[in-house]
């Protein structure tokens, strides 16, 4: 079986993702893809908050066209501040003065207006194509700890069908409650966390989630009561059903994290140099 890595939220993070996956051997000096066969999954949140997305944005997508030759693959999912970007754009075209909002909601979560200015069409079209869902391993790879994706679909076909028909329509009310569902975190970690995340992987498959999107010290902080794996690790929670992987890279001058994930769980951890990744 290849293997399975897996990034979580970089927002704009880009030396310290670029440091990374040099130093897991997934990347030469150069940006290269060196993963031979490798499965290397994003699980959303390229933008915002740090300066660098667009640079992000455009690693990946040299690393999405590498991988094949190779026998790689790169798999960069759709996390809710892409669509924050994403909205920011469509309805600025269409709305000069923001009256729905959509330009200062993107701006109050972290949006940095020089993504936008120094954004090319390919990159616009590569935003608006990225799947919502992914399923490599036994592990259902998504970028929300959440139930949303039960409301878009029932397999993971389905869903990424869904949300690629939503991206393509200028239906701000669609948009705003598709955003809205981005709000509701920790589905897993809360009130039978276990049993909706079993919920969730009867419906779209696989043995174990893994997702971003609720930083690891925040379950930390507010639900698992700080488990000793502490926050530079990937955090398996819900009686290990699930693994959060958002180092919060852009919020702590320390964070960062990449994991390769097996069938059991967890491998192995690569944490940006001065760290403190542990497993």
């Amino acid at each position: 079986m290849r293997p399975l890595w897996v990034v979580g939220d970089i927002h704009g993070a880009y030396d310290k993702v670029r440091a990374t996956l040099l130093r897991a051997g997934l990347i030469d000096f150069d940006g290269s893809w060196t993963a031979g066969d490798t499965h290397l999954v994003f699980l959303g949140d390229y933008l915002d908050r740090g300066p660098n997305g667009l640079e992000v944005i455009r690693l990946i997508r040299s690393l999405e066209v590498q991988a094949p030759e190779v026998g790689g693959q790169v798999t960069a999912l759709l996390g809710n501040h892409e669509v924050m970007f994403l909205a920011s754009l469509v309805f600025r075209h269409l709305d000069q003065h923001d009256r729905m909002g959509f330009r200062a909601y993107w701006l109050e979560n972290g949006g940095q207006p020089r993504d936008a200015e120094l954004l090319e069409p390919s990159d616009l079209a590569w935003l608006s194509r990225r799947p919502a869902m992914a399923a490599s391993h036994g592990w259902l790879l998504v970028h929300a700890d959440s139930l949303m994706y039960l409301r878009l679909g029932g397999s993971v076909d389905e869903v990424n069908a869904e949300v690629g028909r939503l991206l393509a329509q200028p239906d701000p009310d669609e948009w705003g409650l598709f955003l809205n569902w981005f709000t509701e975190r920790m589905a897993f970690a809360l009130n039978g966390g276990e049993g909706k995340a079993r919920r969730v992987l009867d419906t779209f498959g696989g043995e174990r989630i893994v997702h971003g999107h609720t930083p690891v010290y925040v379950l930390l902080d507010e639900v698992l009561h700080g488990p000793t794996l502490g926050p530079g690790a990937p955090i398996p929670y819900a009686n290990r059903l699930c693994v959060a992987m958002d180092s919060g890279m852009a919020y702590r001058e320390d964070a960062g994290f990449i994991a390769r994930l097996n069938a059991q769980g967890v491998a192995e951890v690569v944490a940006f140099p001065g760290g403190a990744a542990q497993y």
